[in-house]
């Protein structure tokens, strides 16, 4: 039941961020991870709420991620007293931490008006469900990338070890006994 109850609250917040920043071309917020890298949705997210905080435009097109991501934080910091629970490095990645980014987003859900609309829940109920095999996918990925490193490595050295083994082969040795 808890369970059943999370991905309900998870669709309820993801309706919201999906119905507050629907007139943000840039932004489309489909999951808990990697959506927010950027930092457009948190920006685009305070933005609808409280537009008279910051210019949109001057975000959106002049920084990077992490300056995105920290202006985000900052702002939410000292006009919403919501705390700098997050560091921009960690969110700005391929797949940041679906929890962490889950708590920052409930903790503005609970500062910032909360109306969210039938319609809004039913386009998220209708959005593909690639987040978790996304993440699986990721994590492959890495192992893979690992892996090949590994045998990399494990190939150099035998190639090296090879090679002496066939340089000693190729040369005989004399051993003296005495």
């Amino acid at each position: 039941m808890a369970g059943l109850q999370q991905t309900n609250s998870e669709k309820i917040l993801l309706s919201w961020v999906r119905q507050s920043t629907r007139n943000y071309p840039q932004v489309n917020v489909i999951n808990f991870t990697s959506s927010w890298s950027d930092g457009l949705a948190f920006n685009a997210l305070l933005h609808s709420h409280r537009p008279d905080l910051f210019d949109w435009n001057a975000v959106a097109s002049q920084q990077s991620p992490v300056q995105r991501l920290d202006h985000a934080f900052n702002i939410a910091r000292q006009h919403l007293g919501i705390e700098k629970l997050l560091d921009p490095e960690d969110v700005a990645t391929a797949c940041p931490d679906k929890k962490s980014i889950l708590m920052y987003v409930t903790s503005l859900f609970q500062v910032l008006p909360q109306q969210v609309t039938m319609e809004a829940i039913r386009e998220v109920e209708m959005l593909p469900r690639h987040s978790r095999v996304t993440r699986e996918e990721h994590i492959q990925v890495h192992h893979q990338q690992r892996f090949s490193q590994e045998v990399s490595c494990f190939t150099s050295l035998l190639s090296s070890y090879c090679s002496k083994v066939v340089v000693s082969l190729t040369y005989p040795v004399i051993l003296v006994l005495n």
